[in-house]
């Protein structure tokens, strides 16, 4: 099923949404609904008829990933899954997938399952571990032990997956630096493919955000995460994981593909409620409810309810925005002018407001060990008005 491409063709992937979990974590702010069972079938047939109506010209993209996200996709069967796929593989051409993940939850995935998974073709699973702590995982009400965590990685190694990503959360209030090397000490020593360690953000409409506002609860370390960042990149790069992006760590040749669409602004389908997508030039999501999502479909209506065309300069802005997180950065040369221009004129503002933190080498624009600690605020000063 898998084969090499062509690096010069336009290499795109396609995102699932399935908003599906058994229970919503107090942080969390995607959009994501209870699990119940009898709830799949209209599901499954809104995102089946979402896909076969999709209008878009894909005809000169390479689709080489396909990620299952959400929510906890890994809540749907096999059967459910491959009704999914089934209908992707009428619809688009998937003889080029290198790289098909989809997310489980530690505890619930059984072997059977993550077998099944295995035998559709998907080659890549994500497990949402967070934390080794017991005391961490019932403050994010988190629904796993330690134990699942362990079980559940136990099973995706005997049902042959040898690309397995670990989600992990710093910055977790209650936590400190010596709890996070314990927690990374023993990730490492179960040689996972790829890390992917995250700052715990404080977002508006949760539970954690009323609790912090309400001063409850608070944030540890400094306000820009800058030690907790600067700890994790060099612990995990002395151990074997080597930083490509602010929060993906990676054993050599294992990088996320698919995220790399994203970080590169190239194609990505989508399909599912809140969904979000990108076909190179405009930008688009779906609605943030289910019933809102069945009806649309029922209707014959797009789900879709916000699109935004990117001209020249916003997709320069998000090429650099994207780029600087990364350490393959930005390619300058393949920027046009007179945007060139005016890139290279905040370039050379940044770099004195900045120092020691942008490098610039053969035409290609990126940021130091220091600089990565301040990403978001340099790419803010290089966009261009």
């Amino acid at each position: 099923m898998y084969h090499k491409v062509n690096s010069s063709v336009i290499r795109a992937g396609i995102y699932i949404h399935v908003p599906f979990c058994t229970v919503r974590c107090m942080y969390c702010d995607f959009y994501t609904i209870t699990y119940e069972k009898n709830s799949i079938p209209q599901f499954l047939n809104a995102i089946v008829s979402e896909i076969e109506r999709c209008e878009l010209d894909t005809l000169n993209w390479i689709i080489d990933t396909l990620f299952i996200g959400g929510g906890t996709p890994s809540l749907l069967d096999s059967k459910s899954i491959e009704v999914i796929l089934k209908v992707l593989q009428k619809n688009y051409d998937l003889s080029n997938i290198q790289e098909f993940t989809i997310e489980i939850n530690p505890g619930e995935s059984s072997l059977h399952q993550l077998r099944n998974f295995r035998g559709l073709g998907i080659n890549r699973i994500s497990i949402g571990v967070q934390s080794l702590e017991p005391e961490l995982l019932k403050f994010l009400t988190r629904n796993h032990s330690i134990d699942d965590i362990y079980k559940t990685y136990n099973h995706a190694r005997i049902a042959g997956f040898d690309n397995i990503n670990f989600d992990l959360l710093y910055n977790i209030p209650g936590q400190t630096i010596e709890q996070w090397k314990r927690n990374l000490e023993r990730i490492i020593m179960l040689d996972p493919a790829h890390i992917s360690a995250y700052a715990l953000i404080v977002e508006k409409g949760t539970e954690l955000h009323q609790l912090v506002h309400d001063g409850k609860v608070s944030i540890p370390g400094d306000p820009d995460g800058t030690t907790w960042l600067s700890f994790t990149t060099k612990y995990l790069s002395d151990h074997g994981f080597s930083p490509y992006e602010i929060s993906s760590f990676t054993q050599p040749g294992q990088e996320c593909r698919h995220n790399l669409h994203y970080w590169r602004m190239e194609p990505c389908l989508a399909f599912g409620p809140s969904a979000h997508g990108f076909d190179g030039h405009r930008r688009w999501k779906n609605v943030s409810s289910m019933q809102d999502y069945l009806d649309k479909i029922k209707n014959g209506e797009s789900p879709v309810v916000f699109t935004e065309e990117l001209n020249y300069k916003n997709i320069l802005n998000e090429k650099v925005g994207f780029g600087i997180r990364m350490t393959e950065g930005v390619d300058l040369k393949k920027i046009q002018q007179p945007e060139l221009s005016m890139l290279k004129l905040n370039l050379e503002k940044s770099e004195k407001m900045w120092p020691g933190c942008i490098v610039k080498n053969n035409e290609h624009l990126k940021l130091s060990e220091k600089g990565i600690l301040f990403a978001d605020s340099i790419a803010v000063d290089l966009m261009i008005g």
